[in-house]
């Protein structure tokens, strides 16, 4: 067990001050206090109503502290306050828990409070009357409810977000082992969230809790290396706050210079990301400069920048460019007294704002109506949400492409007309036209990056022009679920292809459905509807197309379906008869595929193999992989090509050669001239003498390698050309 989990005098410590906090408990007449200083008379008394309510709704409810439960939404009601947030949000946040831990049910809300409300307490409220079969799936679906609730009304994740942090500094009652869960997920899913949405306020609090929870000891220990190194440099930053006073003062310019310690957390990612110890990290100060202007913000740059020598590469202007998230500020690193770094950030009163409160600031400030948010950054992410959850199959899917879009470092690219895209770290040209639209996405067959063509998997730097070079009737190649980072990219895919492998297995199963009854002397569309319905009801799928798709995907034998279809009318004919060969064109797509151990080809004779789940499988008769499967007769099912077939197939060569310079390049240059593309090459030296080749490569057909076979003879260090087979 680590010392995180198990230092029982730091377990004690923490409870004492957990049950501190505890103890300050925020009363009702604190809230109102709040309130008074921003929303007219009439709301402050609806929102009293609603604390009236909600304590007799909680009457003889207690914490695990002891406490009133009631004391809990008051506290999440006065962290919304100190956002300025509505009085319909305090309504929410006091009613949170109504639904789910009372018997009062979102209509009684609605007609006490009114239908926003209680859209707001059934969007926060978990989803208690289902059964999942795990504490996973329960969070998946949970959080999927809460990010769609929050799509419709953004209030929903702010009363979310402040109910996570009231319940993460109250945590000390906890058992250790709890603790630890709900921190983790904390830093997992919450934390990420209120950074996307720009509430540094919330999340800065969250984490440095969360570290305490999740961490004790490093928390520990990291606390009182800081205090001995602050100890040591007490009067730095009362120092350099005056020295920059002073210069700002010089200059003529007005701003106000705020000097602290950087976070415990903060400091704790950076020594993880860099790999250095407290020491090594050194810049452990910030300073911030709240000026009136955007010009004034440049100005003040300059000024720090003669006052003390800037450390090269360590600029950020997220001004010209905010964050997705819409903070805006100006960073810079110098080399302060002693050398000792400290960074700097400059922004205005407004920016500093936003970044304080994120949406909320944004939304309060402007003045925009309830529940909407005019943000452009957060609206386009919670527009991407949608998008998400339309393409994912299940909660525990989404949940998945959601994390993988909350990452806290990104990229910033343009479009070939100017407009900036936002993408995380290691984004590549798949990710940016899935960002720009889900139709250039699933068409995009090139891009160029730069003026420049670059691979589809390229990863992209911020500060990238890329263009997308899409065409009409392409679709999206399963490989490219490989590299693609963001959770929208990932999530289009896989449903594109989730709903392309359903059409294909259709087809499919449908063409084997219908040589099976043309064996048995019965043709598909002679059978009614009643005989096709009671076949499918016993077979215990939804209808006949879902049959279908099961039949294309091997989960169901076709000839069996078949002789239950027609048993009663031919059941003499259905036990004798045996089943012909299925027609293979080349393009039945996914649901076809063929062997990579034998690399079958147009004119082989083959065999195909049933998958379940993934359809058929086409091996050459002769590979020695079949045995298995020639034992299992309902697993595999004879096949022969069409007299056309469409596209390229892959097929193992190999070459042996006496042993010459140039001798693969000579080879690859008479595969390419005869019409193939060279997949994989492998080479092995035999006896000093000779060499073996082996490629894979793509043909259409016999006649095509033979075609090869004939180039390759003709080089006059070739010993022998051979196919591999198995």
């Amino acid at each position: 067990m680590s010392r995180d989990a198990a230092d029982p005098p730091l377990r004690q410590d923490r409870q004492e001050v957990a049950e501190s906090r505890a103890a300050q408990r925020i009363l009702v007449s604190d809230l109102l206090a709040d309130l008074e200083t921003y929303l007219p008379a009439e709301q402050v008394r609806e929102v009293y109503r609603a604390y009236l309510f909600a304590a007799e709704a909680h009457e003889g409810q207690k914490r695990l502290s002891g406490e009133p439960y009631v004391y809990h939404p008051i506290a999440v009601a006065r962290i919304l306050a100190r956002m300025h947030m509505d009085h319909e949000c305090l309504i929410a946040a006091l009613l949170h828990d109504v639904i789910e831990d009372t018997g009062i049910s979102k209509r009684r809300l609605a007609e006490e409070f009114g239908e926003g409300v209680a859209e707001l307490v059934d969007g926060v409220s978990k989803l208690t009357h289902l059964n999942f079969r795990s504490r996973a799936e329960a969070q998946a679906e949970n959080f999927r409810k809460m990010l769609l609730a929050m799509t419709r009304d953004i209030r929903v994740i702010l009363i979310k977000l402040a109910d996570r942090l009231h319940n993460m500094r109250t945590l000390g009652v906890m058992k250790p082992a709890k603790a630890r869960r709900i921190a983790r997920e904390t830093l997992e899913i919450y934390v990420p969230i209120a950074n996307r949405l720009g509430i540094n306020s919330i999340r800065h609090e969250l984490e440095d809790l969360c570290m305490s929870a999740y961490w004790p000891w490093r928390d520990c220990v990291l606390r009182q290396a800081l205090k001995r190194l602050c100890g040591n440099r007490r009067e730095l930053v009362e120092d350099v706050q005056k020295v920059i006073a002073g210069r700002l003062e010089q200059e003529g310019l007005h701003g106000e210079v705020y000097g602290r310690q950087k976070r415990v957390y903060s400091i704790y990612r950076k020594m993880c990301d860099k790999k250095q110890s407290l020491s090594e990290l050194a810049d452990v100060f910030a300073f911030r400069i709240v000026v009136d202007t955007v010009d004034t913000c440049y100005r003040v740059l300059g000024a720090v920048h003669n006052l003390y020598r800037p450390v090269p590469g360590r600029f950020k202007d997220y001004i010209a460019i905010p964050k997705a998230n819409g903070y805006q500020s100006l960073h810079t690193v110098l080399f302060g007294p002693q050398g000792v770094p400290i960074e700097i950030q400059i922004r205005t009163e407004d920016m500093h704002r936003v970044a304080e409160q994120g949406i909320a600031a944004h939304w309060q400030y402007k003045g925009a109506p309830a529940g909407n948010l005019s943000s452009d950054a957060a609206a386009e992410w919670l527009r991407g949400l949608l998008e998400v959850q339309r393409s994912s199959g299940n909660s525990m899917e989404f949940l998945e492409h959601v994390k993988v879009d909350l990452f806290p470092d990104e990229v910033y690219v343009f479009t070939p007309r100017g407009k900036i895209i936002v993408l995380p770290k290691n984004a590549t040209v798949i990710d940016f036209a899935y960002a720009v639209h889900s139709d250039i996405g699933n068409q995009c067959v090139a891009a160029r990056v730069d003026r420049q063509l670059a691979p589809l998997r390229t990863r992209l730097r911020s500060g990238q022009t890329v263009e997308i070079i899409t065409k009409p009737g392409s679709r999206p190649n399963p490989a490219w679920l490989n590299f693609v980072v963001t959770g929208k990219a990932r999530a289009t895919i896989r449903s594109f292809l989730k709903r392309l492998e359903a059409r294909e297995a259709a087809e499919l199963g449908r063409r084997l459905l219908e040589r099976e009854l043309e064996e048995l002397g019965v043709r598909l569309e002679t059978l009614g509807e009643e005989q096709l319905q009671e076949a499918v009801a016993e077979l215990g799928h939804q209808d006949f197309d879902e049959l279908l798709r099961q039949i294309g995907l091997g989960n169901r034998m076709a000839r069996l379906v078949a002789r239950m279809l027609v048993l009663h009318e031919h059941r003499e004919q259905a036990e004798g008869e045996a089943a012909g060969s299925l027609t293979i064109k080349g393009s039945e797509g996914m649901v076809v595929n063929f062997a990579k151990c034998c690399g079958p080809i147009p004119g082989d004779p083959v065999v195909a193999i049933f998958s379940p789940g993934k359809g058929m499988v086409v091996h050459h008769q002769s590979c020695p992989n079949l045995g298995d499967f020639r034992r299992q007769g309902q697993s595999w099912i004879d096949v022969q090509w069409a007299d056309q077939v469409e596209g390229e197939f892959s097929t193992a060569i190999r070459v042996d050669a006496g042993n010459q310079r140039g001798l693969l390049a000579t080879v690859a240059a008479a595969i390419a001239e005869a019409g193939s593309n060279i997949e994989d090459v492998r080479s092995e030296e035999r006896d000093g003498l000779s060499t073996s080749l082996r490629f894979t490569l793509t043909v259409r057909d016999r006649k095509h390698l033979a075609a090869i076979f004939r180039r390759i003879r003709a080089i006059p260090s070739v010993l022998k050309v051979s196919r591999v087979i198995g």
